[in-house]
């Protein structure tokens, strides 16, 4: 497999990302080490998690996901194998959330107790906190990076002025840089990133690991009505796509995968695959079958003529 470097961070990870969101909410503790096996068996090895994930669950806390990582990790023995990127920042349901110093560096604890490792490869701001200074935040991160617990940061949910000025004040005072960002980004979710941090991103060499690449499954397909959407566990997330641009979209990906036999989801995985800016998206799967899927996308590559069919149904 080909790697892709992950900016200028001196890291190659593989194309594709397993988002540990389902760990612990949609999969029990053996789904997840069947799918992170399989995952890692077809030559993949990055996963991304989050400490928040999943205290939406009834008598959850957070730490869910990490934990169930940590956990595979040491039964397989593979953490020198695996590039772990895991957030801090988001509401953690007990009144705990941001980017202050303290926090920083308690969650961090945390999330290494919970991952059984001893350091981070890649630590993201969950979402931005404008009521800490940047200074304060990057600096957190230069202790972390100081002590050997964290190799690289990053940001996720970052507007395009915000991103600028967290670079432009590690430049201003010496501390670490964001190396990538994580943003909402999609086939049918394009605005945001192309209006202003994709130019960020290319400029400073930012490498770019989008969450949500199959628009929390619209893309995939499957919910084509209300009635198809309804009682899933992410149903509320794409009933706002079930208008007349997303089923353009849907129409133009079954016409594509139908020219290279493939499916839906791996088409639109594909299509940002050859987008020059995005490095590895983030997928999830609940079954071996949908991961099997997602998989497949990584030997795709797109004519001309398929991307701008995409690229013109979905501007």
């Amino acid at each position: 497999m080909i790697k892709r470097k992950l900016g200028k961070t001196g890291f190659e990870i593989s194309p594709l990302i397993f988002g540990g969101n389902v760990f612990g909410w949609t999969v029990d503790q053996a789904t997840s080490f069947q799918l992170l096996d399989a995952f890692a068996e077809a030559g993949f090895d990055s996963i991304d998690t989050a400490d928040t994930y999943s205290k939406w669950v009834p008598g959850h806390k957070g730490g869910e996901s990490e934990a169930i990582i940590g956990e595979w990790m040491k039964r397989k023995g593979n953490r020198d194998d695996i590039f772990v990127a895991t957030k801090v920042g988001m509401e953690m349901g007990d009144g705990t959330k941001g980017l202050s110093k303290s926090h920083i560096l308690s969650s961090a604890e945390n999330s290494l107790r919970h991952l059984q490792t001893d350091y981070i490869d890649l630590y993201q701001s969950h979402t931005d906190d404008p009521g800490t200074p940047l200074e304060e935040t990057l600096g957190a991160y230069a202790e972390l990076i100081k002590q050997g617990k964290v190799r690289a940061i990053g940001a996720s949910n970052h507007k395009a002025e915000r991103l600028a000025a967290a670079l432009e004040t590690s430049k201003k005072f010496g501390l670490p840089a964001y190396q990538t960002l994580q943003p909402n980004y999609s086939l049918i979710e394009r605005a945001d990133y192309e209006g202003g941090l994709e130019q960020i991103c290319e400029k400073e060499d930012l490498a770019v690991i989008n969450y949500f690449p199959l628009a929390a499954g619209f893309l995939t397909g499957k919910y084509r009505s209300e009635k198809d959407a309804a009682g899933k566990a992410r149903g509320h997330n794409v009933t706002k796509y079930l208008n007349e641009r997303g089923f353009r979209i849907l129409d133009a990906l079954d016409q594509v995968a139908k020219k290279y036999q493939s499916t839906p989801a791996a088409i639109s995985l594909a299509w940002l695959l050859a987008r020059p800016s995005i490095t590895a998206p983030i997928v999830s799967a609940t079954n071996l079958g949908q991961l099997k899927d997602l998989i497949a996308s990584v030997e795709i590559e797109l004519d001309a003529d398929s991307i701008k069919l995409l690229n013109q149904v979905s501007t």
